[in-house]
């Protein structure tokens, strides 16, 4: 799993601060990602006030006087006991889906591409699962007291249509596309797709944000260079983002580094670069503070911070035919959810 933490300066967001306060001087972006699990989370800051339109779901079933949205002015995830899970549209948490992020300050867009992947293809599919699976989950965070449907206008406005036969051209469709997103003042919270996405939809919220800090949680570092003379693919997005200036690398993260490497010091571009990278090893068996290294706790922990984008990648539910996996990083997007600016704890 890959959680990322992008930030646009070293100021933090006072808890509670939401999305209609003055522009920001912080810009954070939370991304998570794993081989089978990727977990990429760009969590943007926006400058538009909530939206208080209705926006009530029709009933799921015919006849039904369901309440979608549970007496809220904002979109609300039917409840099971009212509405049965398998009823309705496959969108994420069977919240309402419509074409673009105008009037939104939080969509859920999936970007189905796996054609950076350098092995066990499929994450194409991950934005799919991830929405079946997400039925499952409920209105409110129990953990935290998070209530970000009583806090957030919130919406799932579908895929990015990517090109599977050209890597560079679906580059430029996400970064074309989330430019979109982010000039209407909405937080992206992606679905992916495998981790080569993260480089043009960094693209996009950098030329808004500006450069921005980077919390990684992963397997592995993804600074690589070319693999089979290719200089895009998905364990290079970082290195093509320290190129051009889109990381503010005194504020990177990666957490959680494992497994062999072709080289003997894996690790030395990011050190060279002034990422700081926590090995696996140091994971284990310490106090989680303050490094906060686990999954839900990198995550919780970043609350108050100005998120300005989370996305979560490389789901591929053929590997794991229980859908656990879909499930939990479902559950992983919810917890992004929680923290951004403007959420409000019950």
């Amino acid at each position: 799993m890959r959680p990322l933490l992008w930030a646009a300066c070293s100021q933090l967001l006072p808890r509670g601060a939401g999305l209609c306060a003055s522009k920001p001087a912080v810009t954070t972006l939370v991304t998570a990602s794993h081989h089978s699990l990727r977990p990429l989370a760009l969590l943007a800051a926006s400058s538009s006030p909530a939206s208080v339109s209705a926006g009530f779901l029709q009933p799921l079933v015919p006849g039904s006087r369901a309440p979608s949205c549970w007496s809220s002015q904002f979109n609300v995830p039917p409840s099971a006991l009212l509405v049965a899970r398998p009823v309705g549209v496959c969108s994420m948490m069977r919240l309402p889906v419509q074409a673009s992020a105008e009037g939104l300050d939080v969509a859920f867009v999936g970007v189905p591409l796996d054609t950076g992947t350098s092995n066990r293809p499929g994450a194409r599919f991950g934005p799919r699962q991830i929405r079946a699976e997400s039925a499952m989950v409920r209105r409110y965070n129990g953990s935290t007291g998070a209530a970000p449907f009583d806090s957030l206008r919130v919406a799932d406005i579908g895929d990015v249509n990517v090109n599977l036969y050209n890597l560079p051209d679906s580059c430029r469709l996400i970064r074309e596309s989330y430019q979109e997103i982010v000039a209407s003042g909405c937080v992206p919270l992606t679905l992916g797709g495998d981790h080569s996405i993260t480089y043009p939809i960094l693209q996009a919220l950098v030329a808004k944000h500006g450069p921005v800090g980077l919390v990684h949680v992963d397997a592995h570092t993804d600074t690589g260079d070319t693999a089979l003379g290719q200089k895009i693919y998905h364990g290079s997005p970082f290195r093509r983002c320290v190129e051009e200036g889109l990381l503010d690398c005194g504020r990177v993260v990666q957490i959680g580094i494992r497994g062999s490497s072709y080289d003997p010091d894996p690790h030395k571009y990011c050190r060279e670069q002034g990422f700081r990278v926590v090995p696996a090893e140091e994971c284990w068996m310490k106090s989680l503070e303050p490094l906060m290294r686990e999954a839900l706790e990198i995550i919780r922990g970043c609350k108050g911070l100005n998120i300005v984008g989370c996305d979560l990648v490389e789901v591929a539910p053929m590997y794991d035919v229980s859908g656990n996996t879909a499930l939990l990083g479902a559950n992983l997007l919810f917890e992004m959810l929680c923290v951004l600016p403007g959420v409000k704890t019950l």
